[in-house]
């Protein structure tokens, strides 16, 4: 025989392959399964999960956002991960729709399971079938999409659904037009903008979620110095990160021996005196109130304090950031040179309290889109879960702002495009009509988790939905209140654009990856030589 026909092993002892349908199924149930695991958070009643670290027993987070969940768990499935990561993207790009895209990815490739293995359909055939329906679907998305960004009352009002919308999945639910109204005045301040950082958002334990508010003004979380007035006017503000404990010596296991108690009093001197410089080069930059990184000792503080200066000591280094953007100031190390520093302003700098805790607010500063939003709740869970639902809304309504488009919510948008998409299906030969309708279905599977996860017929209501939508109810969406076809305009619920243009792309995107895979190669594990 001139050939050997055995099979040739060329990787290293370890090592694992997958071939073909094997590493098909691996993947398809893989992605497929960790749909099932996140779907049930989706819609207005979707419900939470518990996420406990292995690592550190006491932390517990109680949770829905489709983002937090996954990236908390450990995967080993290649596949698995993908998805996780078109998660992670979407939070990134837009905040919300975490959940939906992952869901969507999912369903994708659960239909291109039957397709592959029923149907017998070469992958590549059903990729070019969902490139086409991904294409119409957007341009269907973007037909039924309105624009009221020439009128602000109207624009206004939409933002504020689209909150609400939001918010309605989320632990804030029961006050969802509060934080709505909260969330849209600080989007608003923003101008245009979609960079968060001025929005600062603190949690302060007691009272009820919905004595929370938003306070004009940036709150540090920080109290003056021992001895110094509580209210600061026209404060020109120097930011530091430098150490201002006494200049002792540093280096490790090193010491001095002196002979008599002279020297000792010689040494502490010198100390103070090497402060007391440090000190005067501060003041010599013209500030009423200093703000340091670090620690301000005893003997720095009361030196300030004689002199009429204002200091705050340890703002960590996310405060001292924010401050530097909402002040105007710049962060210094050395005092060398003040003609070299910029000085933060603020018109009133004062101490308030809020709740039992004392914090300052610094009050008509450079950047004026500066805001606090102040959250409160009973326990440190719902304070942690309200803080990633607010974050959610304001980053939908951050880039509801720079693309003004919105769509009805409900389903109704997912329906919309599945109908373009079956029409296409219907005018296209050949086996890739096949792959659009299953597009169609995964997008019309949607809708159904919302009503499955509320406790409804999801076949009847989508049903009702596809079939009040074909015959020209261009508002027909799922009322999940009354478990009903409702009027999306008239309900307020509504959708970002750009938000369902992501879930679509990344989802498709992500399930054509996995729809080509082949091989699942396992590298072997690292061996570690053992120590002679």
């Amino acid at each position: 025989m001139s050939r050997i026909d055995r099979a040739i092993d060329i990787f290293s002892p370890g090592a694992h392959e997958e071939k073909g349908e094997m590493a098909r199924m691996s993947a398809y149930m893989a992605a497929i399964a960790l749909g099932d695991l996140v779907k049930t958070t989706l819609g207005p009643k979707g419900m939470d999960k518990i996420l406990q670290s292995t690592s550190h027993e006491n932390e517990v987070t109680v949770t829905n956002d489709g983002a937090t969940i996954l990236k908390s768990i450990h995967l080993a499935n290649p596949a698995a991960k993908v998805l996780v990561d078109i998660s992670k993207t979407q939070d990134d790009e837009v905040g919300d729709g975490t959940t939906s895209v992952c869901v969507l990815a999912a369903e994708l490739l659960r239909e291109a399971d039957v397709l592959v293995n029923t149907q017998h359909l070469h992958p590549q055939t059903i990729i070019a079938g969902w490139r086409k329906s991904s294409k119409v679907a957007l341009e269907a998305l973007g037909e039924i999409a309105i624009d009221n960004s020439a009128d602000p009352e109207k624009f206004r009002k939409d933002l504020f659904d689209i909150a609400c919308t939001t918010l309605s999945s989320k632990v804030l639910s029961k006050h969802k037009e509060h934080f709505a109204n909260i969330a849209v005045d600080a989007v608003l301040r923003l101008k245009g903008s979609t960079n968060l950082d001025s929005i600062h958002i603190i949690k302060k334990s007691g009272a009820g979620i919905a004595d929370s508010y938003l306070d004009e003004g940036f709150i540090l979380e920080k109290s003056f110095g021992v001895g110094q007035p509580k209210r600061l006017e026209k404060a020109k503000i120097l930011l530091a990160n430098t150490a201002m404990d006494t200049d002792k010596i540093k280096i490790w296991s090193a010491t001095v021996k002196v002979s008599d108690i002279d020297t000792v009093a010689a040494i502490e001197t010198a100390e103070r005196e090497r402060m007391h410089e440090k000190c005067d080069k501060i003041l010599a930059h013209g500030c009423n109130l200093f703000i340091n990184r670090q620690l301000i000792y005893n003997l720095a503080e009361q030196y300030m304090t004689d002199r009429g200066i204002h200091s705050i000591e340890h703002a960590d280094f996310a405060g001292i950031e924010r401050l530097a953007l909402v002040t105007g100031a710049e962060i210094t190390s050395t005092f060398d040179k003040p003609e070299l520093v910029t000085l933060g302003t603020s018109d009133v700098v004062e101490e308030i309290m809020i709740g039992e805790d004392r914090v300052l607010r610094f009050s008509g500063v450079p950047l004026g889109e500066a805001c606090t939003i102040v959250l409160r709740g009973g326990t440190t869970h719902i304070l942690d879960e309200a803080e990633r639902s607010l974050h959610d809304a304001l980053c939908v309504l951050s880039q509801t702002v720079s693309e003004s488009r919105v769509v009805a919510g409900g389903g109704h948008s997912e329906v919309a495009m599945a109908a373009a998409v079956d029409r296409l299906a219907t005018i296209t030969p050949g086996k890739e009509a096949l792959a659009m309708r299953s597009f169609a279905k995964a997008l019309r599977a949607l809708p159904g988790i919302i009503a499955d996860n509320a406790g409804f017929d999801s076949s009847e209501l989508v049903s009702a939905l596809v079939a009040a939508q074909a015959t020209g109810n261009k508002n027909a969406g799922l009322d999940m209140e009354k478990g009903v076809i409702g009027d999306m305009q008239a309900l307020g619920i509504r959708d970002s654009y750009k938000v369902k243009r992501q879930i679509v792309l990344s989802a498709s995107e992500a399930a054509e990856m996995l729809l080509r895979v082949d091989v699942i190669l396992t590298s072997a594990p690292r061996q570690r030589s053992e120590d002679p």
